[in-house]
């Protein structure tokens, strides 16, 4: 006769539990960032009611790679997220390694671009737009 359980949830369910109750905390946009996304909204006649999706996804030279993109809905298992008035959907396979991260925009003599400060990354590619974890 086996006996029930009365450890708690597992290690995995716990780890997401966390991550999607934390997720404030864990990604954040700075204001330059934040602005851009505004702009480009506004240039594209993008409407408020949109999300940024932010999400990782296999791929690029380091093994995994970053993703923006606008999206009309949050999906069924995204956690939503707003940071200074934009509206963050973030799935639980892209939440798990962006967490920690920090979305920047940089308009310098490198390029132009929105920029992953992920501590999660083991190592990137010289572009900046693929990483290892």
């Amino acid at each position: 006769m086996t006996m029930p359980s009365l450890e708690g949830p597992s290690l995995e369910e716990t780890t997401v539990e966390q991550a999607f109750t934390n997720i404030e905390s864990e990604i954040s946009l700075t204001e330059k960032a934040a602005s851009e996304v505004r702009k480009i909204m506004e240039q594209n006649k993008i409407p408020e009611t949109y999300g940024l999706r932010v999400g990782v996804k296999g791929g690029g030279c380091s093994g995994l790679s970053y993703s923006l993109g606008f999206d009309s809905e949050k999906r069924e298992n995204d956690k939503l997220v707003t940071i200074d008035g934009i509206r963050l959907f973030v799935d639980p396979k892209s939440l798990f390694y962006l967490s920690g991260t920090e979305l920047d925009f940089t308009d310098g003599l490198t390029g132009r671009g929105f920029v992953f400060n992920n501590p999660n990354a083991t190592k990137t590619c010289g572009c900046g737009s693929s990483f290892g974890a």
